[in-house]
């Protein structure tokens, strides 16, 4: 019965075009299958259960107004929720930073007497989280200007026209770097699966 209902459980992409086609219906089952994986993420970026909470209750009301920015011939589904996802994210701690949130916090943290559940940002940093995840040697494949480009969008939140700035390449060269990074990525990693 489990493997019957399986099947018949529309795909991220099925779900995506009623989403587009204002079906109030699909977004639950995008939020099922994604909001636990999308809430630890998010927590782990900003530090505070509170404010992921708030980040992916935001995250699937963006999905329900701007589906129609999502191009199924791009990138995938789940691909795109969790780029959203990171993006939100990042834009929201660049948002707390600026307000002083996590030296309040810090502060709160010492006053207690204890770190708590503080996060030591060094674990996840992007040498960290790639060597936990094992893709570090998915990512040695990827040229230099990929892997850059794709360390900075999505570990320390660089927007393309930043990175272009920071690295002093032309937008598009960026950009080109970052999808052909990804796709790299994306074969490599189904690849692995099948072994």
């Amino acid at each position: 019965m489990t493997d019957d209902r399986r099947i018949a459980e529309p795909t991220d992409e099925a779900l995506m075009a009623r989403v587009q086609a204002a079906d109030q219906d699909a977004l639950g089952p995008l939020f099922e299958r994604y909001s636990q994986k999308i809430r630890w993420v998010v927590a782990r970026i900003l530090r505070d259960a509170a404010e992921a909470e708030d980040v992916v209750q935001d995250l699937f009301l963006f999905i329900q107004r701007k589906a129609r920015i999502f191009d199924s011939s791009k990138s995938s589904a789940r691909s795109w929720i969790i780029q959203m996802a990171y993006h939100r994210a990042i834009d929201r701690r660049r948002y707390l930073a600026s307000r002083q949130y996590y030296a309040q916090t810090d502060i709160q943290d010492d006053r207690m007497g204890g770190p708590g559940n503080r996060i030591d940002v060094s674990e996840y940093s992007a040498d960290a989280v790639l060597r936990r995840g094992g893709i570090r040697k998915v990512m040695e494949s990827l040229s230099e200007d990929q892997r850059e480009t794709i360390r900075l969008f999505f570990f320390d939140g660089y927007t393309i026209a930043e990175i272009a700035a920071k690295l002093g390449q032309p937008a598009h060269n960026i950009r080109h770097h970052y999808y052909r990074g990804l796709e790299k990525l994306r074969k490599q990693m189904c690849e692995g699966k099948k072994v």
